[in-house]
Order: structure tokens, then C-alpha cells, then sequence
């Protein structure tokens, strides 16, 4: 496997999502990327910070402008166990963030689902990574909720 491949960021995403897990969060991890390097890393907190804007995207999006010193993420790439919700494709409209690439799809919660265009008109979009086991570690931690 390519060291900067799709897999391998998308693996390191898993990682966070398994550090959400730990924490009885909803298991979604996200990791931006800039020149193949790794800038921000993050998972859900909403229930540790009390906060229903604490997903992981937010969450690696401040960590990866807190590392260039800019708001913007051009030449970025995120990566995240889940399609964003449309409040994190909303987010990453204004990040400018040039590629998002997800893992399982949210039929339910999506951003795709209300409105694709909700994304920066740039920002090219791969779906479908590892989508089994980032899908299954969702559908797993639901069915102990349950």
C-alpha cells in the first residue's frame, strides 16, 4: 500500500474514530492532510464538551488552521469516517477545503442528501473509503445503544 494513499489517511481517521469510541461518542474520526502530512486530527466531542458542534470535522478543521495560521484550507485534504453533516459541509464551504473523501455515507444526515451543493464549488469529493469497517464501527456502536 502507498504510504499517501486514500487508505492510509482514512486509516488514521479510524484511528480518532476508535478514540471517540473509547469515550462512548458517536465513532466518527477526521484528519486533514497537506503535503501528505497529517495538519489536524480529531473526533467527536459533543457529549465530553456538551457541545452538538463538536464533530470531528470541526473539531480538525480548527486544528489544521491553528497549524497553517489561516483560516483556509486550500490545498487540504479531509478526511472522515463519515459524510459530513450539512453543518460540516457548511464549514467546509468556508475553509475552502480543495478535497473531502469519506468512508460510509449518511443517508440520513448527510450533506448530500438535503443539498450537494452545499460544498465549496471546488471542492472535488471520493466517497466509498474503507466504507465497510468505517460503516460497521457506526452500526456496532448503535446496536449496543439499543
Amino acid at each position: 500500500m502507498d504510504i499517501f494513499s486514500h487508505e492510509y489517511f482514512m486509516k488514521e481517521a479510524l484511528k480518532e474514530a476508535k478514540k471517540a469510541l473509547d469515550k462512548n461518542e458517536v465513532p466518527i474520526g477526521a484528519v486533514v492532510v497537506n503535503n501528505n502530512q497529517i495538519i489536524g486530527r480529531a473526533h467527536n466531542l459533543s457529549e465530553t464538551l456538551n457541545d452538538a458542534t463538536a464533530h470531528a470535522e470541526m473539531q480538525a478543521f480548527t486544528a489544521a488552521a491553528n497549524f497553517l495560521g489561516g483560516k483556509y484550507l486550500n490545498d487540504c485534504t479531509l478526511y472522515v469516517t463519515l459524510e459530513p453533516c450539512i453543518m460540516c459541509g457548511g464549514a467546509s464551504f468556508w475553509t475552502q477545503i480543495s478535497e473531502i473523501v469519506y468512508g460510509a455515507s449518511d443517508q440520513k444526515r448527510g450533506y448530500s442528501s438535503i443539498n450537494s451543493k452545499i460544498l465549496h464549488p471546488k471542492t472535488k469529493v471520493i466517497s466509498g473509503i474503507l466504507e465497510d469497517e468505517c460503516g460497521n464501527l457506526l452500526i456496532d456502536f448503535f446496536k449496543q445503544k439499543r
